[in-house]
Protein backbone atom coordinates (compact mmCIF):
# COMPACT_ATOMS: atom_id res chain seq x y z
CA UNK A 1 0.00 0.00 0.00
CA UNK A 2 2.90 2.68 1.15
CA UNK A 3 4.83 2.18 -2.45
CA UNK A 4 1.67 2.54 -4.72
CA UNK A 5 0.85 5.35 -2.42
CA UNK A 6 3.82 6.97 -3.01
CA UNK A 7 4.18 5.94 -6.96
CA UNK A 8 1.05 7.87 -7.10
CA UNK A 9 2.04 10.60 -5.18
CA UNK A 10 5.11 11.35 -7.34
CA UNK A 11 2.25 12.09 -10.86
CA UNK A 12 1.93 15.29 -8.94
CA UNK A 13 5.59 16.08 -8.70
CA UNK A 14 5.38 19.18 -11.06
CA UNK A 15 1.98 20.73 -9.92
CA UNK A 16 2.71 20.43 -6.07
CA UNK A 17 6.43 22.14 -6.98
CA UNK A 18 4.19 25.03 -8.70
CA UNK A 19 2.05 24.91 -5.80
CA UNK A 20 4.87 24.81 -2.69
CA UNK A 21 5.98 28.23 -4.97
CA UNK A 22 2.91 29.54 -5.24
CA UNK A 23 2.95 29.36 -1.37
CA UNK A 24 6.09 30.39 -0.44
CA UNK A 25 6.80 32.76 -3.46
CA UNK A 26 10.85 31.91 -3.04
CA UNK A 27 12.35 28.27 -4.67
CA UNK A 28 14.19 27.21 -1.78
CA UNK A 29 11.39 27.95 0.55
CA UNK A 30 9.20 25.94 -1.79
CA UNK A 31 12.02 23.17 -2.42
CA UNK A 32 11.70 22.81 1.31
CA UNK A 33 7.45 22.36 1.83
CA UNK A 34 7.75 19.81 -1.26
CA UNK A 35 10.06 17.94 0.87
CA UNK A 36 8.20 18.34 4.23
CA UNK A 37 4.86 17.46 1.95
CA UNK A 38 6.96 13.72 0.86
CA UNK A 39 7.86 13.32 4.54
CA UNK A 40 4.88 13.57 5.78
CA UNK A 41 2.91 11.69 3.16
CA UNK A 42 5.41 8.65 3.82
CA UNK A 43 4.63 9.29 7.67
CA UNK A 44 1.31 8.93 7.07
CA UNK A 45 0.67 6.53 3.84
CA UNK A 46 -0.97 4.34 5.99
CA UNK A 47 -3.81 6.95 6.53
CA UNK A 48 -4.95 7.60 3.40
CA UNK A 49 -7.90 5.35 2.06
CA UNK A 50 -7.86 3.69 -1.07
CA UNK A 51 -11.44 5.38 -2.49
CA UNK A 52 -10.46 8.67 -1.34
CA UNK A 53 -8.90 11.89 -3.93
CA UNK A 54 -5.06 11.35 -3.24
CA UNK A 55 -4.56 14.63 -4.85
CA UNK A 56 -6.79 16.04 -2.83
CA UNK A 57 -5.13 14.86 0.47
CA UNK A 58 -1.53 16.01 -0.64
CA UNK A 59 -2.18 19.27 -1.77
CA UNK A 60 -4.28 19.30 1.83
CA UNK A 61 -1.43 18.10 3.69
CA UNK A 62 1.37 20.90 1.56
CA UNK A 63 -1.12 23.46 2.30
CA UNK A 64 -1.63 22.58 6.10
CA UNK A 65 2.34 22.27 6.37
CA UNK A 66 2.79 25.70 5.01
CA UNK A 67 0.29 26.97 7.27
CA UNK A 68 1.63 25.73 10.08
CA UNK A 69 5.11 26.19 9.23
CA UNK A 70 4.05 29.71 8.92
CA UNK A 71 1.98 30.24 12.50
CA UNK A 72 5.37 28.48 14.38
CA UNK A 73 7.25 30.88 13.00
CA UNK A 74 5.24 33.58 14.08
CA UNK A 75 4.74 32.55 17.05
CA UNK A 76 8.82 32.54 17.70
CA UNK A 77 8.99 35.93 16.53
CA UNK A 78 6.81 37.17 19.60
CA UNK A 79 8.40 38.09 22.83
CA UNK A 80 6.87 39.88 26.00
CA UNK A 81 9.89 42.13 28.05
CA UNK A 82 7.89 43.38 31.84
CA UNK A 83 10.92 44.78 33.05
CA UNK A 84 11.29 48.36 34.06
CA UNK A 85 13.98 49.16 31.76
CA UNK A 86 13.20 45.97 29.19
CA UNK A 87 16.47 45.10 30.01
CA UNK A 88 15.23 41.48 28.12
CA UNK A 89 14.83 42.92 25.11
CA UNK A 90 17.90 44.94 24.86
CA UNK A 91 20.09 42.08 26.06
CA UNK A 92 18.96 39.22 23.63
CA UNK A 93 21.13 37.33 21.07
CA UNK A 94 20.83 38.75 17.45
CA UNK A 95 20.58 35.37 16.33
CA UNK A 96 19.75 32.69 18.97
CA UNK A 97 21.24 29.65 16.94
CA UNK A 98 24.66 31.61 17.36
CA UNK A 99 24.42 30.77 20.95
CA UNK A 100 27.74 28.54 21.74
CA UNK A 101 25.53 26.19 23.82
CA UNK A 102 22.09 26.34 21.81
CA UNK A 103 23.20 23.12 19.88
CA UNK A 104 24.38 21.59 22.82
CA UNK A 105 20.52 22.80 24.98
CA UNK A 106 19.07 21.57 21.13
CA UNK A 107 20.24 18.07 21.03
CA UNK A 108 19.63 17.69 25.00
CA UNK A 109 15.77 18.21 24.43
CA UNK A 110 15.90 16.20 21.61
CA UNK A 111 17.34 13.28 23.33
CA UNK A 112 14.60 13.94 26.16
CA UNK A 113 11.86 13.75 23.75
CA UNK A 114 12.94 10.29 22.26
CA UNK A 115 13.02 8.85 25.61
CA UNK A 116 9.55 9.00 26.09
CA UNK A 117 7.03 6.04 24.91
CA UNK A 118 6.31 6.52 21.69
CA UNK A 119 2.17 6.52 23.01
CA UNK A 120 3.20 10.38 24.45
CA UNK A 121 6.29 11.57 21.99
CA UNK A 122 4.16 10.54 19.04
CA UNK A 123 1.56 13.05 19.75
CA UNK A 124 3.82 15.72 21.32
CA UNK A 125 6.11 15.47 18.41
CA UNK A 126 3.04 16.34 15.80
CA UNK A 127 1.81 19.42 18.15
CA UNK A 128 5.44 20.64 18.26
CA UNK A 129 5.24 20.31 14.19
CA UNK A 130 2.33 22.58 14.34
CA UNK A 131 -0.87 20.10 13.97
CA UNK A 132 -3.85 21.25 15.63
CA UNK A 133 -5.06 18.73 18.31
CA UNK A 134 -8.55 17.50 15.91
CA UNK A 135 -5.69 16.58 13.00
CA UNK A 136 -3.61 14.61 15.43
CA UNK A 137 -6.45 13.23 16.76
CA UNK A 138 -7.68 12.23 13.43
CA UNK A 139 -3.70 10.75 12.44
CA UNK A 140 -3.44 8.53 15.77
CA UNK A 141 -7.40 7.59 15.89
CA UNK A 142 -7.19 8.93 19.23
CA UNK A 143 -10.14 10.74 21.08
CA UNK A 144 -9.12 14.64 21.32
CA UNK A 145 -8.96 14.13 25.34
CA UNK A 146 -6.78 11.52 24.65
CA UNK A 147 -4.42 13.66 22.72
CA UNK A 148 -4.28 16.40 24.96
CA UNK A 149 -3.69 14.47 28.05
CA UNK A 150 -0.65 13.08 26.40
CA UNK A 151 0.26 16.16 25.18
CA UNK A 152 -0.05 18.45 28.68
CA UNK A 153 1.55 15.36 30.54
CA UNK A 154 4.56 14.80 28.17
CA UNK A 155 5.42 18.68 28.17
CA UNK A 156 4.63 18.34 31.97
CA UNK A 157 7.22 15.28 32.08
CA UNK A 158 9.77 17.12 29.54
CA UNK A 159 9.85 20.44 31.96
CA UNK A 160 11.00 18.42 35.06
CA UNK A 161 13.13 16.22 32.76
CA UNK A 162 15.34 19.97 31.55
CA UNK A 163 14.65 21.69 34.77
CA UNK A 164 18.56 22.44 34.67
CA UNK A 165 18.31 23.87 31.64
CA UNK A 166 15.43 27.00 32.64
CA UNK A 167 17.98 29.76 32.48
CA UNK A 168 18.56 31.21 36.07
CA UNK A 169 18.64 34.84 35.79
CA UNK A 170 15.24 35.47 33.83
CA UNK A 171 12.17 35.44 36.45
CA UNK A 172 9.76 32.59 36.35
CA UNK A 173 6.26 32.56 35.71
CA UNK A 174 4.22 32.52 38.92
Amino acid sequence: MEQSVIAQVMKYDNTLRQFALSLTLNADDAEDLLQDTYLKVLQFSNKYSENTNLKAWVFTIMKNTFINSYRRKQRSKILVDQSEDLYYLNNLVSDPSDAADMHHYVTEINKKIMEKKEEQRKPFELFLDGYKYQEIADIMNLSIGTVKSRIFFTRKKLMDDLRDYVTPNLPQSA
